[in-house]
């Protein structure tokens, strides 16, 4: 009898012990495992342009070696052509006063540009700066690119939506997040290689987004530009990216600076989000 005990207890203690050791084991499986964290850039200065500092920067595009600029606040907002070289206006569309100059971008002979408030856009023939037309859109206007396709706008939320350039209908939008992490204040807008260029409102950082998936997949640090252009106005802040494909040239600017700069990314160690 005691002989049965004694195998029956140590049966307990195997069963105990191996059902302890499955559950460690399958929580060490299931257990959260950090996400890796979001890749981390700086920058060195290639070349330095003198810039307008009048020019409130909304949208910035280049194409044909010039650049298209977008600029806002009512009763100053205008669409123009400058020189990159000296930074002078070489064309320029002033838009009636009720209207806020936002995003700009260029699809084959047309510049489309954004308002902020009052839910319309304007289409401009890319030579003249006739206008072509307009089309409308139910949420603010902020940032504009093209992905060669697609039409990309912010509004300054956490959304980017896709608007079909023929018919101006919404074919969609995304949320923007860097892993669980919401990214909100999505201002002017670059396409670059695929991916999405965003300055962040009142911030130095410019977000690397995959506009398939909304997921930050790098952040630009240039806290040394905007140091550079401090000014005593606290909306003379990071804005306006322009990509030269053909050169693979990058340029930043801001509302107001008095410069423009041509720059180089530059990988930095990654820390964690």
């Amino acid at each position: 009898m005691k002989k049965s005990l004694v195998i029956a207890a140590v049966l307990i203690i195997i069963i105990v012990a191996v059902g302890a050791s499955i559950l460690v084991f399958l929580n060490s499986n299931n257990s959260p495992v950090n996400p890796p964290a979001t890749p981390r850039y700086t920058y060195s200065v290639v070349n330095t342009y003198p810039h307008d500092t009048n020019a409130f920067t909304e949208g910035l595009v280049y194409a044909d070696g010039f650049l298209y600029e977008s600029t806002g606040l009512n009763g100053a907002s205008s669409l123009r052509r400058v020189d990159l070289a000296t930074g002078s206006v070489q064309q320029q569309v002033i838009l009636p006063s009720q209207y806020f100059g936002e995003g700009i971008t260029i699809v084959n002979n047309t510049i489309f540009q954004l308002t902020w408030q009052s839910n319309i856009g304007f289409i401009y023939n890319k030579t003249t700066f006739a206008v072509l037309g307009n089309f409308t859109y139910p949420t603010q206007g902020w940032g504009l690119t093209f992905d060669g396709t697609r039409l990309i706008m912010s509004d300054g939320t956490n959304n980017l939506y896709f608007i079909d350039p023929t018919t101006y209908e919404s074919i969609g939008q995304i949320q923007v997040h860097d892993g669980n992490k919401t990214v909100v204040n999505i201002n002017e807008l670059e396409y670059v290689n695929g991916e999405v260029y965003a300055n962040i409102w009142h911030t130095s950082t410019i977000a690397i987004i995959d506009p398939q998936t909304g997921q930050v997949k790098g952040w630009i640090d240039l806290t040394g530009l905007s140091n550079e252009n401090n000014s005593s106005n606290p909306e003379a802040v990071l804005n306006g990216i322009a990509y030269d494909q053909k050169n693979d040239r990058l340029f930043v600017t801001g509302k107001d600076w008095a410069n423009l700069y041509e720059i180089k990314i530059i990988p930095q160690t990654a820390v964690p989000a």
